[in-house]
Parts: C-alpha cells; structure tokens; sequence
C-alpha cells in the first residue's frame, strides 16, 4: 500500500536552512546593488498597495532598484554601525531602517529622484481597519445605486433596508463610518459599494546618502536620531 503523502516527514533543519540561504540572497543583493548605485535612499510607507508599487518598480528598473522586507535583515546587509558597514556612512541608512521602510538605490540624479516620490500618490479604498478620513452617513429613503438584488448583502453590512416595489430603500439614517475611528469590515465594505476612496498610497524619503555626503529628509529627524536609533 503506498505511503501516504500526509504522513510524509518534514526535516525542520532543511526548513531552517531554507529560510537563512533566502535571508542570505537578500543580504548579498542588498550589498551588489550597494556597490553598483551612486546613490541609496530609506523611504517610509503609507496604504502600501503592491501592484502599485510594482507598477513604479517597473518604470525605474533601468536605472534603480527597490528592496523591501525584513528591516533586521537589510540593516544586516548595509552595516548596523561604523564597524562592520560595507561602505562608509551606510550604517546612518541603516539605523533608519524602521518601521514600514525600504531601500532605493539608484544612478538617477537627486533632484528627479525627489521629484518622483513627492508626486507620486495614488487613492484607493481602504481596507479594514484603516482610520476614516470623513464622516460618512446615509439619509433614510431609497438608495438608486443599488439593484434589488443587493438588499440581502446589504441587510448583512447592518443597513437597515427593505425593498420598496422593487427600490432598495433605507428605512433610517445610517453612519457607515466616523471621521478618525477605524474601519469595521462592514464600513469598508460599504465605501468599496459607494466608490469612495479614504486609503492615499505614498512614498515618503526619509534619507539619502551618496559617497560624499548624507542627508536627512524628515524634519522629526535629525543626526541625534541617527545616533541613538
């Protein structure tokens, strides 16, 4: 009788080794990139939206390269301090490395550098969780964007509707969300149905550090910051 795949033992020391050769792949990228670009920026991110990002990722492949992931590991690949840094300075970039941030290192020149991420925004509907950036509310009476086959899904939102010769109808006032509260799955889902867009996907530069100099982008930020991170 052939063995059964579920029972199929897994080595834990290969899963281990798996996932250090990977961080390995990435610390070793990290330091080709670091030798091969003029330049190296830590940027902060706000509403990260994947394709996005792939989308800008692909617009500046020619000329720069992002790294994103693991903080811990990518401070690893520049030098946590003055002492095992791979150039001089890099361990300022990495001390900077928290929280939602990524690497981008480049050959563009700084100003078309800044002057991409400052324009770059993108809207999208937030997701749940997220902090509403207004007060939403739905006035009793009936609601024309929605078909009446709808009123069941939206019963299950906690609106309170019912079908009125076949028009959806809002039987009282409803808050789907307020401004500064976070959003339930149900408020999300609602502003997804009412095309309203709370969630603005940026790319903040934190820093920017070059052969010759290094600089801090972020006002809240400064060389003690550096130092003591």
């Amino acid at each position: 009788m052939p063995k059964s795949k579920r029972n199929k033992i897994v080595s834990l020391s290969k899963t281990k080794k798996k996932g250090r050769e990977h961080k390995e792949s990435i610390v070793n990228a990290i330091r080709e990139a670091a030798e091969s670009y003029n330049s190296i920026y830590v940027f902060s991110f706000e509403n990260m939206r994947n394709l996005k990002l792939k989308e800008f990722r692909e617009q500046l492949k020619s000329t720069s390269r992002f790294f994103l992931g693991s903080n811990k590991v990518m401070q690893v690949a520049l030098g946590r301090s003055a002492s095992d840094e791979i150039r001089p300075g890099l361990y300022k970039v990495s001390k900077l490395l928290r929280g939602d941030a990524g690497l981008f290192l480049t050959n563009m020149p700084r100003d078309e550098v800044e002057s991409l991420f400052n324009k770059f925004e993108e809207t999208d509907f937030a997701r749940t969780g997220s902090i509403a950036t207004e007060k939403v509310e739905l006035l009793e009476g009936p609601l024309d964007q929605f078909t009446h086959e709808m009123e069941p899904f939206l019963r299950k939102q906690g609106l309170p509707v019912r079908l009125n010769k076949g028009v959806v109808e809002l039987v009282s006032d409803f808050v789907v969300c307020e401004e500064g509260k976070p959003l339930s799955p149900e408020s999300a889902r609602l502003l997804r149905l009412l095309g309203i867009k709370m969630a603005t996907f940026r790319l903040n530069l934190i820093c920017r550090w070059s052969p010759e100099d290094f600089e801090l982008y972020k006002e809240a930020l400064d060389e003690s910051d550096v130092e003591s991170a």
